[in-house]
């Protein structure tokens, strides 16, 4: 069954990665965890949740040690698109602001490069269903997975995936 849902993250990598992107082109980045640096970004979850009292940091933590993998999607050096837009706050996307270090991400981006993770995001969790695979996309995996240095990316979504009688990811 683990080499099943191996391949199944790695199928779901690819959805990401030939997801429609704004422009055309492509800043998205994708990183499977599996194994031990499974184990150690649950644990490092569970620490940071009980660190910073940041709620479903341990329930997140218990659902990710119980996966077989976890998909990385995000977004690295996102340049605006330039459509002058304001989506983003700013009248012209010369006056977005360099991306800075947050206290869990680095931002702003560009509005459409967050809507390319989520177009990414979203073909990567039809994929795991098309193939039967629970699922679940979870902010709080990013969080680490990113200060951990498991992918190299400034702000980063994680899918987790399993197969047993019933999903781990609901009714949590």
């Amino acid at each position: 069954m683990k080499d099943y849902l191996k391949t199944i993250a790695e199928l779901m990598a690819v959805a990401a990665r030939t997801a429609p992107k704004a422009a055309g082109q492509d800043f998205v980045k994708t990183e499977i965890v599996e194994g031990d640096a499974l184990v150690k970004l649950a644990d490092a979850m569970l620490a940071y949740g009980a660190k910073t009292g940041k709620k479903n940091f341990d329930r997140d933590g218990k659902n990710i040690r119980d996966s077989a993998a976890v998909l990385l999607v995000g977004l690295k050096d996102g340049k605006s698109v330039g459509l002058n837009c304001g989506a983003c706050g700013f009248k012209e996307c010369k006056e977005l602001p360099q991306a800075k270090e947050g206290p869990e991400f680095k931002g702003p981006h560009c509005a459409y490069r967050l809507l390319d993770l989520g177009i990414a995001l979203g073909s990567a969790v039809k994929t795991a269903s098309l193939l039967n695979a629970d699922n679940r996309i979870i902010y709080r995996v990013g969080v680490l997975a990113r200060q951990m240095k498991l992918i190299d990316a400034d702000f980063v979504i994680g899918i987790p995936i399993s197969a047993t009688g019933k999903s781990i990811y609901f009714d949590r």
